[in-house]
């Protein structure tokens, strides 16, 4: 009787270690020292785990042109973020390739020799954000949570706990972490030509908007620092092209034979981004090399 017992238990313990297996675990802390960069990610079974970015991408505050105005507010506020004083949580939105992610990339190679490290976490895992934030709460290093092209549709999860996490939870805010984000979206929901008939105007002529229009501002108004990116001018985007050609190596004759080609590319694109400035100089490199 007792051999059938332990047959039983020892069953059961097998079906509880499974059903363990399969269900999601708290998330645990990584070996910090292998990375300065971590994308969180969520596996099947739906545990989440940080991994390390083996090879983040070599860019400085140099290397971006024709945007001093954002770098010198980006970098203030990460000056102050790193060593321990008052910083804002930043919201970068503007015109698609005029160097948002790329700031946040340079920062991050930038400030990372004074402890700065930089967590990605996609829009679908914003949910888990007070997760995130427990592991390195207490940490001695400084940890940006980065979301990139950041937007939300109506009903969405990740925007009502994002905006808890920005200024809105019974926690104090933690020290040590500070949100980044950047959108095409000002205010990271789409507008609606019907929403301007919610405004309401006052009879001394004030102007003051409804609660659909009052909602959507409500958390980009969470971030602390807005830095706006804008449209290029073809002298600002072919500054941008040289730039990156000398940087692959172009020699200045071969920067002066390419300003053709370059506002042929833009052209053809549609565009005068920063991105595609780096596009061109990589296929014209290419090329001549």
């Amino acid at each position: 009787m007792s051999t059938a017992l332990e047959q039983l238990l020892d069953k059961v313990s097998q079906l509880v270690d499974r059903i363990e297996s399969v269900l999601p675990q708290p998330l645990s802390a990584p070996d910090w020292s292998q990375a300065v960069a971590w994308r969180y990610r969520k596996r099947a079974s739906g545990h989440g785990v940080l991994e390390p970015v083996r090879h983040v991408a070599a860019m400085s505050l140099d290397d971006l042109k024709e945007i001093d105005d954002q770098k010198e507010k980006m970098q203030r506020n990460m000056e102050q973020f790193v060593q321990g004083r008052p910083a804002n949580n930043v919201l970068l939105t503007g015109a698609r390739g005029t160097g948002k992610s790329s700031l946040i990339k340079a920062c991050l190679n930038s400030f990372s020799p004074q402890g700065l490290r930089l967590i990605e976490v996609d829009k679908e895992d914003l949910t888990d954000l007070p997760d995130i934030i427990d592991v390195v709460a207490g940490r001695p290093e400084k940890f940006m949570v980065y979301c990139d092209d950041l937007s939300f549709e109506d009903g969405e999860p990740g925007y009502k706990a994002l905006k808890s996490i920005l200024d809105g939870s019974v926690a104090a805010a933690t020290p040590n972490v500070l949100v980044c984000a950047t959108s095409n979206r000002r205010h990271l929901l789409p507008e609606y030509m019907s929403e301007n008939l919610t405004y309401k105007h006052t009879p001394d002529g004030e102007v003051h908007p409804g609660e659909g229009v009052e909602e959507k501002i409500s958390l980009s108004e969470r971030f602390g620092l807005w830095i706006s990116f804008y449209p290029f001018s073809q002298d600002e985007y072919l500054t941008i092209a040289n730039q990156w050609l000398g940087a692959l190596g172009a020699s200045a004759a071969q920067i002066e034979e390419a300003r053709p080609a370059a506002l042929l590319w833009a052209l053809e694109r549609g565009s005068r981004s920063g991105r595609v400035a780096y596009q061109f100089a990589r296929d014209f490199m290419g090329r001549v090399a």
